[in-house]
């Protein structure tokens, strides 16, 4: 297989895997601290790519040693660790389908900066997919439902999440910045979570949070244990994705993701599905298939 189709169905992948989590994770999250819930499954999955990593590495001459730390620190404080807080933070605040279409204007952020700072080639054909997606993100962001019991201040919510969303577009950069100078995505991965779970743990000290993380139930310790192993799909999924395509459009194609949310929502929670979401949703997926039409032009010069 072409590493330009293994990329792209990893990121569809990957965008389903996301489509699937963000109501599950809204359900787990209701009943539960987000700092302690995000910093056990980030410890879970740290400790899992660490094992991972030390296998690979020992087929290595230099591991862990492609790129320098810091950047391997920044990524784990930043996308695995601060970025998580604020976005569960808010998903529990708001309501699914907002969240899930604010964390899809990504794109925006890590195009931008992949521009920038890792002078990927960014395609005619690609910026007006990407622009069908974001009009079609707008669409359903902006059309009108009626509160419910699951969110309590969405404007609050809402912030918080875009903020998060923010941090993972610089994030995004940082890690396939440390991919072009070879090093193992596994190695990434594992910094991305070992190290945000330090953070994290951290964060919930600080919090005060101690009493919530020891008095978890078998209930909620399930609940974890089932958003771990779909983050871990996640992580796994998308950063080999980002070795073989552009961020920039793995980013993209994570927008199929909130479509799969929004239709979950509809069947399974009962939410509402205004003609504004629906032309949206369409808008996303005809979006997708450009973008996933578009040939990556890596660049290993950074």
């Amino acid at each position: 297989m072409k590493k330009e189709t293994l990329g792209t169905i990893l990121a569809v992948l990957t965008a389903v895997i996301s489509g699937i989590s963000i109501p599950l994770n809204k359900i787990f999250v209701v009943n539960l601290e987000p700092a302690v819930f995000t910093a056990v499954r980030a410890l879970i999955i740290g400790l899992i790519f660490l094992a991972f990593a030390g296998w690979s590495s020992k087929r290595s001459k230099n591991p862990f040693r492609k790129v320098p730390w810091k950047y391997l620190i920044l990524i784990g404080i930043i996308g695995g660790g601060l970025a998580f807080l604020l976005y569960f933070t808010g998903l529990s605040l708001t309501t699914t389908s907002r969240a899930a279409f604010l964390h899809k204007t990504l794109p925006i952020y890590t195009t931008v900066l992949a521009f920038i700072f890792l002078k990927e080639k960014v395609s005619r054909r690609q910026s007006l997919g990407l622009l069908g997606m974001l009009f079609g993100t707008f669409l359903i962001v902006s059309s009108q439902i009626n509160p419910a019991e699951f969110w309590t201040n969405p404007q609050l919510g809402d912030m918080l999440v875009l903020i998060a969303t923010m941090l993972w577009g610089i994030e995004n950069v940082l890690a396939k910045y440390a991919l072009i100078k070879d090093e193992s995505n596994l190695v990434v991965s594992f910094a991305r979570m070992f190290i945000g779970a330090i953070f994290l743990f951290s964060a919930v000290l600080a919090l005060g949070k101690m009493d919530a993380l020891f008095s978890l139930s078998f209930q909620q310790l399930g609940n974890v244990l089932i958003s771990t192993g779909l983050l871990f799909g996640y992580v796994f999924c998308y950063y080999w994705s980002i070795k073989l395509i552009n961020v920039s459009k793995a980013a993209s194609l994570l927008l199929i993701a909130p479509v799969i949310t929004l239709f979950i929502g509809v069947y399974v929670f009962g939410e509402p599905l205004p003609w504004l979401q629906r032309i949206g949703s369409i808008l996303i997926l005809a979006g997708a298939f450009v973008v996933a039409k578009e040939r990556s032009v890596l660049n290993s010069g950074v």
